[in-house]
């Protein structure tokens, strides 16, 4: 599979990933290496004395305990358990810390290279992918965003209209897709030797609004001129995907900036922001022993905001930032992950070996929980593709075999806590991608809407004396698991699903070596396309947009504009890299 957001709703939603304003959040194009150790974080004097295990990463340890049922809601004081996803070639463990870039073998542009190509590529970077993602990222690429009006409900309108996409969507289709360029963001300078995050974008009512080296920038949507800026000491580390209808969201970064000495100073301050006024609205971190919890994630649900670790979770109340609870002495179990938008679903593991991953549906206030799913056996690491309808992602037994994370999907009753349907898609087949170790939030290329999950086949040679490369994007219902209806992309084309539009879906095509790329709306009912957005086809405008792609970067379509930006930066001599970069319709 090949790669949120970041970031439909029941029977129209996805859980946060529904609003016209999400981003499927992606991975880095180019994984970085051999980064530093950070200092082994000890546990309380009170706790048994744990075995020797790898500092966990500073965006997270990214190796949480295996998981197994537990009484209340707590969290362990040990660090957690050797992840096998992560062990390097050689059986030698992973170091952490930020990373330098590392060095692929040359190949083709994004845009360009095939099927093979793209999964020989995979699978000599999933391994680092995976053990360093949570430094920085992702939307993606993929997890989506949102700027949502109400309960994180989106400005989502309900059945038909003149000019609408789709059958239901809250997306017009211009009188003139023909893309021309908004504006371009330069990337931000980065000291030799480091790379750092920007995960993170937004939009709300009047702003685009991104995460710089060190900062929160709001720009005109239209013509990119800066608006306002929230300093921050250090890098972001993880951004929610969820943004409430008043503009607020929540973000984990460093505490301080990365030096080439001191690579890393860990991903252990939660922030939130009010994006609607500029301004930050507190800082807190959780603590085990006297060393602050280093996040692996971070999500908003209603006013909680939560943020998970392999040392445990904690939660804040997104107002002002009250404690809402926090990692407790003597606990076995933990969660490593939330979900958050409509529901919030806690990814809870156990430090017992035998133990099975639970998913369960909790209070965002109390933290208590109202249903629980185990996962089968043989699934190690799972992600939240939507909380509402509740969909899980997960590598059962490892069998993707292509680092996407995903070999089947599981619909659940977030009521019950019972199993709905279970969907098989497996890495050969399908092309979506949650690379679920820690970023458990951050699926791609795939998106639900009324009630049905959009899932993309892999790329696949077309029949014919001159055969080229084109994918389909098939709808499985969630009550039943089965597939249904499906979109053709088109010969040389190839439809990655960015998020959903009430019932229908919004999608990136990619196009051939010689056009540009689309944005189209999906009818959900259909599988009708319809052109949103057409982008330039000068060589110009086509190197650009080959630059990016919804499998590593963030992409983000609202209005007849699209923003693409990325999630890493470098030090690099090459001037023509972008931060962002913005389209929007003639008509």
């Amino acid at each position: 599979m090949t790669q949120p957001p970041e970031p439909g709703r029941p029977p129209q939603g996805d859980g946060g990933a529904h609003d016209p304003t999400q981003v499927a959040f992606g991975k880095n194009p180019q994984p970085p290496t051999q980064p530093q150790q950070p200092p082994t974080q000890q546990p309380p004097a009170q706790s048994p004395a744990p075995p020797a295990a790898p500092a966990p990463a500073p965006a997270g340890p990214g190796t949480p305990p295996h998981a197994q049922p537990a009484a209340g809601y707590g969290y362990p004081q040990t660090p957690p358990m050797p992840n096998p996803y992560l062990q390097q070639p050689g059986g030698q463990p992973p170091q952490y810390g930020y990373p330098q870039p590392a060095t692929l073998p040359a190949s083709p542009p994004a845009g360009q290279r095939s099927e093979a190509e793209r999964k020989a590529l995979r699978a000599q970077v999933a391994i680092v992918v995976s053990a360093v993602a949570a430094i920085a990222l992702i939307i993606g690429g993929g997890v989506w965003y949102s700027g949502s009006k109400g309960d994180d409900t989106g400005p989502v309108a309900g059945g038909g209209g003149d000019g609408k996409a789709g059958g239901g969507g809250a997306e017009k289709v211009p009188s003139d897709p023909s893309a021309r360029l908004l504006f371009e963001l330069e990337q931000p300078k980065v000291d030799k030797g480091l790379q750092v995050t920007v995960q993170g974008s937004w939009l709300t009512e009047d702003a685009y609004v991104k995460s710089g080296s060190s900062e929160i920038t709001a720009y005109d949507p239209a013509s990119g001129a800066e608006k306002w800026s929230i300093p921050l000491p250090g890098p972001v580390c993880f951004a929610s995907r969820h943004v409430t209808g008043d503009g607020r969201t929540a973000i984990v970064h460093e505490p301080a900036i990365p030096t080439a000495e001191t690579r890393s100073t860990g991903c252990s301050e939660v922030t939130a922001l009010d994006l609607a006024a500029g301004k930050k609205l507190w800082t807190k971190n959780a603590r085990t022993g006297d060393r602050p919890v280093r996040f692996d994630n971070v999500t908003v649900s209603g006013t909680t905001v939560a943020a998970g670790s392999g040392y445990g979770g904690a939660a804040w109340d997104l107002a002002d930032g009250g404690s809402l609870w926090q990692p407790k002495p003597g606990d076995t179990c933990n969660d490593y992950g939330y979900g958050g938008g409509k529901a919030l679903v806690a990814l809870r593991k156990c430090t017992s070996a035998a133990a099975q991953m639970l998913i369960q549906t909790i209070d965002p206030k109390k933290g208590t929980v109202l249903s629980e799913y185990k996962m089968p056996e043989g699934v190690e690491y799972a992600s939240v593709v939507s909380t509402d309808p509740l969909v899980i992602a997960a590598d059962v037994g490892r069998s993707a075999g292509d680092g996407s994370g995903i070999s089947d999907l599981f619909s659940i009753d977030a009521a019950t806590g019972e199993l709905r349907a279970k969907i098989s898609a497996p890495g050969d087949t399908y092309a979506g991608d949650c690379d679920g170790v820690t970023r458990v939030e951050q699926c791609a290329n795939m998106a639900v809407a009324g009630d049905r999950l959009y899932l993309p086949t892999e790329e696949h040679t077309t029949g014919g004396a001159d055969a080229g490369r084109t994918n389909e994007v098939v709808a499985f219902d969630l009550a039943t698991g089965k597939a249904g209806r499906k979109a053709d992309a088109g010969d040389g084309w190839a439809l990655a699903p960015l998020r959903a539009d009430g019932p229908d879906v919004i999608a990136y095509k990619r196009g051939p070596y010689d056009k540009g790329g689309q944005v189209v709306s999906i009818d959900g009912t259909t599988m009708k396309q319809t052109v949103l957005l057409q982008m330039p086809n000068d060589d110009k405008a086509r190197d650009v947009e080959i630059e990016f792609s919804p499998d590593h970067q963030e992409f983000l379509y609202s209005a007849g504009r699209l923003y693409m930006s990325q999630v890493y930066v470098r030090d690099t001599d090459q001037a023509d890299e972008k931060l962002v970069v913005a389209y929007g319709t003639k008509g």
